[in-house]
């Protein structure tokens, strides 16, 4: 199929590389001319040493250029990115039957939607309508899918669009499931990403894997909580893109959120911590939205909560480690 990337991160550029060696035609689209140039020029992107990009894949920062001919758009641009960016190409689209595949994890800070809504929301205000909308997730480290190490993904949306998805990655590292949810879906996508913050945090404290595995257990049961007051299905949130993107992401050197986290938890501000990561941290972006889910739902989330303390109001960590744990006794469950 003709499949048209929007974003050239290392998530963009590792998922362009898979289809194209699956026998798929891929334009990948920047929106900085000078990158988009630097990678057709290089073959190479700064964030994925020793990978190389094959020549066939094809790069472009016009908008129009890039979505010619396509069958498939996949949306792989930063969360806070994602509405100028479908504001570019909604002019552009013309086929309305393209099938278009969110593969970015985030919920929008000021109307708390999800990436799937943020596009359909945005092309409606130009007239397009998106018939055809999935979302991918998991977990899927960008370094580990270039260098081609077996990855699970889940493909949710409606069946018939699910399983076209589904198809496009069959034969490849990437083992695709479905799943109906796609609400629950990308909901786990993007507050695993502040759950992971949590979870830095403690690590960078000098807690070890006692308080990580129980963070990580608690962050979860947030999480589903939450999506179930949402009208999400449980089950998702024990599969691929809930427990399973939490550990990969709460757990790895790779996840700028783990990264982020240790480095607030060893004494540095939020905004410096970003700056030493480099890249786009989602958990820092979804954190504005997840609380203010948890009021919307009248949800009681310690573990966001804490985050939003420690980086909004610039809370002592240990100090909130220390409230969490004396908090009122309870069940489990609850």
């Amino acid at each position: 199929m003709n499949i048209t990337v929007l974003g050239a991160g290392t998530w963009g550029i590792a998922l362009a590389r898979v289809l194209y060696l699956n026998r798929h035609s891929v334009t990948v689209w920047s929106k900085f001319p000078e990158e988009a140039a630097a990678l057709d020029k290089t073959r190479t992107a700064p964030n994925l040493p020793g990978i190389m990009i094959p020549e066939g894949i094809r790069f472009t920062a016009d908008a129009a250029e890039a979505v010619r001919g396509a069958q498939v758009i996949l949306t792989v641009v930063p969360s806070v990115f994602m509405r100028d960016t479908i504001r570019v190409f909604a002019p552009v689209i013309q086929d309305e039957s393209v099938i278009w595949v969110n593969a970015s994890k985030g919920i929008e800070s000021g109307t708390t939607m999800i990436m799937t809504e943020v596009i359909e929301d945005e092309l409606a205000k130009h007239g397009v309508q998106a018939r055809n909308i999935t979302a991918v997730s998991g977990p899927t480290h960008a370094e580990e899918v270039a260098r081609d190490m077996p990855t699970l993904i889940v493909a949710a949306g409606r069946k018939k669009n699910a399983d076209t998805v589904q198809k496009l990655f069959e034969g490849t590292c990437i083992r695709p499931y479905t799943n109906s949810d796609i609400r629950g879906v990308q909901i786990c996508g993007a507050l695993k990403n502040v759950e992971a913050l949590a979870v830095g945090i403690a690590k960078g404290l000098g807690y070890g894997d006692n308080t990580c595995a129980a963070m990580m257990t608690r962050g979860m049961e947030e999480i589903r909580r939450l999506g179930l007051a949402m009208g999400c299905r449980e089950r998702t949130f024990f599969g691929l893109a809930g427990i399973g993107d939490l550990i990969v992401t709460a757990t790895s050197m790779h996840s700028r959120n783990n990264r982020c986290g240790m480095l607030i938890g060893q004494g540095m501000k939020a905004e410096d911590a970003v700056r030493e990561v480099g890249m786009v941290v989602e958990g820092i972006n979804a954190l504005p939205a997840a609380v203010k889910l948890c009021e919307q739902y009248h949800m009681e989330m310690p573990l966001i909560s804490a985050v939003r303390d420690v980086v909004q109001d610039h809370a002592d960590p240990g100090q909130i480690v220390h409230d969490l744990m004396s908090r009122k006794l309870k069940e489990e469950s609850v």
